[in-house]
């Protein structure tokens, strides 16, 4: 709403952070539009080079990030300070995957003529960040953005605009121009506006299923605007045919419930063994009761800090509260340790004999659990979702992998590993309700340009030769 000021608080303390009032849309398109032009003129050398004077700079303050990062998320400084590292990461793989995916390219044609395959940039991109990373994910849109020759309006999670603020001022620090790269703050008002706005040629998103689908039907009638969807998901990991089960639990927990399970490619439901179950819940009891649970800057360092606020945490509450209510047996309840603030510890229920299984995207650390007595049975519970981002077997046998991998339905399938930790290096994304075939990551170059093809040829040399009445 203009003109209404919004303040980021700690979630791991309540202290106010930082405050500014909401931005005006129409103002930053307008800004961008007229920018974008001189930019995307420049040739690619030169803006190559002012991207790695902002990975230059990201890297002086990395500090400062990393602190406001962990202050503003509540996730423990560790994780922030990877998250910097990504940041600065995502230049040169940006410069590779521009090369490799939207390089220019000349093949030879008849009558010494040619085609030549060359991209251009889009014009304005808007981009809508989460709050998990805050950071790293906006920042992944951007780069190959600014790369590709576009100009950038920039909005935020309202719950992490201080992050969003330090991120733009780095851009602007290296030079990039003002108007090329526009920080909008602001709540859901200001994203509609953003996302309507006329004067956009593309929106880049990444957040809710929800939000994503009501974005797709909005731009159902603009087929000339480019549209990229990440939108999470209800992600899978099946413990089957291995003896190592703390290995397993290590897996399970590193999935389920890093970044306080805040990741969208985190793991909500584990599928196991019927033989196994007893056995791997006794080694996830251990280790989730060993996890260390406190503010970012905790010595010694948390495995996770709080969710991003109260009203998230009282929602997971309730959440565990209604999967128990429809037939789920709490294994582990989920507790709220520190009163008034949103930590949270790990919650696992089982939901085999449940009678109604929702569908649904849990951001937080809620592990569903269902028992199946044969892996045919595992998939098929696996693939039971709309959503399709990501899935992992932890297996010992690798014919079980092969089969895994044949038909599980996601856009990143992992053996032996957790189901986060997506390397920038590849594409990420995935179908179903997890996104709109337009991956992020490695494969961001690919909607950030389109592609022109000329038929070219030094001189005009044209004849008919056939249809033509004699002269």
């Amino acid at each position: 709403m203009a003109g209404q000021e919004y303040i980021s608080t700690e979630p791991a303390t309540g202290a106010v952070l930082w405050k500014q009032r909401a931005g005006d849309a129409d103002a930053e398109v307008t800004i961008a539009r007229a920018s974008w032009a001189d930019w995307a003129a420049r040739p690619l050398a030169y803006r190559i080079e002012a991207l790695r004077r902002f990975a230059n700079v990201v890297r002086q303050k990395s500090d400062a990030f990393t602190d406001l990062i962990a202050r503003e998320t509540g996730k423990p400084l560790w994780e922030a300070r990877t998250e910097v590292e990504s940041v600065i990461a995502k230049v040169d793989i940006s410069v590779a995957a521009y090369s490799e995916r939207t390089g220019q390219r000349r093949i030879d044609a008849p009558m010494n003529t040619r085609l030549a395959l060359r991209h251009k940039p889009h014009g304005v991109l808007a981009v809508l960040g989460p709050y998990n990373f805050p950071a790293h994910l906006p920042n992944g849109h951007i780069v190959p953005a600014l790369l590709a020759g576009n100009a950038v309006v920039f909005k935020p999670s309202e719950k992490t605009p201080a992050t969003g603020a330090f991120l733009v001022d780095c851009f602007h620090a290296s030079g990039i121009p003002d108007g090329c790269v526009r920080l909008l703050v602001g709540g859901a008002e200001e994203g509609k506006a953003l996302a309507a706005h006329p004067d956009i040629d593309g929106l880049l998103f990444t957040g809710s299923a929800n939000t994503g689908i009501a974005l797709n039907r909005q731009f159902a009638t603009r087929p000339e605007k480019i549209l990229a969807l990440e939108m999470g998901g209800n992600n899978p990991i099946v413990v089957w045919g291995t003896p190592d089960l703390y290995s397993a639990a290590v897996l399970v927990i590193q999935s389920a419930f890093t970044t306080a399970g805040q990741r969208c490619t985190a793991a909500r439901r584990l599928i196991v063994d019927q033989t196994l179950f007893d056995p791997l819940m006794t080694e996830l009891n251990k280790l989730i009761g060993r996890l260390i649970i406190a503010e970012p800057h905790a010595d010694p360092a948390p495995f996770m800090g709080p969710v991003i606020d109260n009203d998230t945490a009282d929602m997971l509450t309730e959440s565990f509260l209604a999967l128990s209510t429809r037939g789920g047996r709490p294994l582990r309840h989920m507790e709220r340790p520190i009163e008034g603030r949103p930590f949270l510890t790990p919650g696992l229920i089982d939901m085999t004999d449940a009678n109604d299984k929702p569908d649904v995207e849990l951001f937080g650390p809620i592990l569903q659990v269902f028992r199946t007595d044969s892996f045919e049975a595992a998939i098929a519970e696996a693939n039971n979702t709309r959503y399709g981002l990501s899935a992992s077997l932890v297996s010992q046998e690798p014919k079980l992998y092969d089969q895994f991998w044949a038909n599980i339905r996601a856009g990143i399938v992992n053996w032996n590993k957790p189901t986060n930790g997506a390397s920038s290096a590849a594409p990420f994304g995935g179908i179903g309700w997890s996104g709109n075939h337009r991956p992020s990551a490695y494969y961001a170059a690919d909607y950030c340009a389109y592609p022109v093809v000329s038929s070219e040829a030094d001189q005009a040399r044209a004849a008919i030769g056939l249809g033509l009445r004699d002269a």
